[in-house]
């Protein structure tokens, strides 16, 4: 691929100032609809994590209950 030269014009940006990864015509819906179709397609390969939030919420439980433990006993 050419490298741009200034006569070529620029994609626009999306507001972070970098390219929208997304083609203009697909529209919010069709994106949300294609998002939620890559997750359920991996995690049927098998690469389906767990969230953090739910890893810090068990750490945090199984915490809590070693400390009410020590300090009961």
């Amino acid at each position: 691929m050419a490298e741009p030269t200034r006569d070529d014009p620029a994609p626009p940006p999306s507001a972070a100032g970098r390219p929208s990864p997304f083609p203009r015509t697909e529209t919010w819906l069709e994106r949300r609809r294609n998002k939620i179709a890559a997750e359920i397609a991996r995690n049927r390969r098998g690469e389906y994590t767990v969230p953090t939030w739910v890893l810090a919420t068990a750490l945090a439980l199984i915490l809590g209950a070693w400390a009410v433990l020590i300090i009961v006993s």
